[in-house]
């Protein structure tokens, strides 16, 4: 596992904290909430509680991210239905995510703090790229050349036709 920059690195002091925090898009005094908008990437899948959909500006094939259809801003806010079925359907995107193929691992990430409405990231570690392992991956994201909007979009729709067909 490595960064991809070279070496000396040299680590900054943290800022001073922001205390409150400035609101997220979703939240009261923040911007509005994207997904319940409708201007968030539009979905290539969808069901009752979930809605998935490509990322914009990634360079990682098969990245996708899965929305709750509910507005609420984490696991502990969620619904029972949504609660009990996140296993689930975070199994079945790994698994269509996989079956792009030239694929190490699949990896579940969530932060959080761009926006108020629960959405968990699904990266794929390209097979062999041992060095973007664990933690390293979403900087190794951020360092490789984007793949275009479309490219994404196609990628996903191939996850979407693989989710609905083990539906």
């Amino acid at each position: 596992m490595t960064m991809p920059y070279r070496e000396p690195l040299v680590a900054l002091d943290p800022a001073p904290r922001t205390i409150p925090e400035p609101p997220r898009k979703g939240e009261p005094g923040g911007g509005p909430c994207r997904i319940c908008a409708g201007t968030a990437v539009e979905p290539v899948w969808s069901d009752g509680l979930w809605t998935l959909h490509p990322p914009r500006q990634c360079s990682l094939r098969g990245t996708v991210w899965l929305a709750s259809r509910e507005h609420v801003d984490s696991f502990a806010d969620l619904s029972s239905a949504a609660l009990a079925a996140f296993g689930s359907i975070a199994a079945r995107v790994e698994r269509a995510v996989l079956s792009l193929g030239d694929i190490g691992r699949v990896h579940v990430l969530r932060w959080g703090d761009g926006g108020a409405h629960f959405h968990v990231w699904f990266m794929p570690r390209p097979l062999g790229m041992i060095e973007a392992s664990g933690p390293y991956l979403p900087i190794w994201a951020d360092a490789l050349p984007n793949i275009d909007d479309a490219g994404l979009r196609a990628a996903a729709e191939q996850v979407a036709a693989r989710l609905s067909a083990d539906g």
